[in-house]
């Protein structure tokens, strides 16, 4: 147990929080503690019956069962792995920004799912707001070789449609993975791509209550990915003309 307690420690701090609530919730609504019919996000009453808490439950939950246990925990290991990699990496020292990143990826998120046709629908947000960041990782580290399953080879750009696919064949599904890699392409273009390599307006900015509450540290854990060369100089501008450790790149499968 000490050795599991040390491991979970060892969780950057925000990925920590996420993967501990994305286990809670769904054990809550696995042992009829709370209804899952009160975890989803159903936009008609989120809007029209003031139910403010779908959008977060909905982020955590997942209804687990013989049909989708391996799809949750394919997914929870994805959770685990990428988020963990964004925050000691890209977002090295900086949680703040990685929360922000996760809050308008999750905003834009609930925004596209309540605006859809399909208005009464019952809805998850786990596997869409995964996808984001993973996308949001594989931009960042989209020449780095990975190996995905059966010893399969390839950039990390292609990784999130690879993943598609695969969610595809045990799921059946790919509109969440959709979801999240378009939401993901949406905040590395307004972040990163527009007003660094295009030269346009920079639409994002972290808000300050957010750096007042997760305040920038130095030093931090060694982290993964190199962003391209014009990133890392808009970083550096950002920060006065001090240098960020982007960290090293980081082989997936390897530990």
């Amino acid at each position: 147990m000490s050795d599991l307690g040390d491991w979970f420690r060892s969780i950057p701090l925000i990925t920590r929080y996420w993967f501990a609530g994305s286990i809670a919730v769904p054990l809550i609504g696995k042992l009829g503690l709370v209804s899952p019919v009160y975890l989803f996000l159903w936009p008609d009453a989120f809007i029209n019956r003031f139910q403010i808490w779908r959008p977060i439950t909905a982020t955590f939950f997942f209804p687990v069962g013989p049909g989708t246990g391996f799809l949750y925990l394919v997914n929870l290991y994805f959770l685990y792995q990428y988020s963990s990699r964004l925050e000691t990496g890209a977002f090295d020292g900086r949680p703040a920004d990685y929360m922000f990143m996760l809050l308008f990826n999750w905003i834009c998120i609930v925004v596209s799912f309540c605006s859809s046709p399909n208005f009464n629908n019952i809805l998850l947000l786990m596997i869409p707001l995964i996808m984001s960041v993973l996308y949001v990782w594989a931009q960042l580290n989209r020449d780095m070789i990975v190996s995905f399953w059966f010893g399969t080879r390839f950039k990390a750009c292609y990784l999130p449609w690879v993943i598609l696919g695969f969610n595809y064949i045990i799921g059946g599904s790919v509109i969440n993975e959709l979801i999240g890699n378009l939401v993901g392409h949406l905040y590395f273009f307004l972040m990163f791509k527009y007003p660094v390599d295009l030269g346009g307006r920079n639409f994002l900015s972290t808000p300050q209550f957010l750096y007042r509450w997760l305040p920038n540290r130095r030093g931090g854990v060694s982290g993964f990915g190199i962003p391209p060369a014009s990133m890392r100089r808009a970083a550096e501008d950002q920060q006065g003309g001090g240098r960020h450790n982007w960290g090293q790149g980081f082989r997936l499968g390897d530990q």
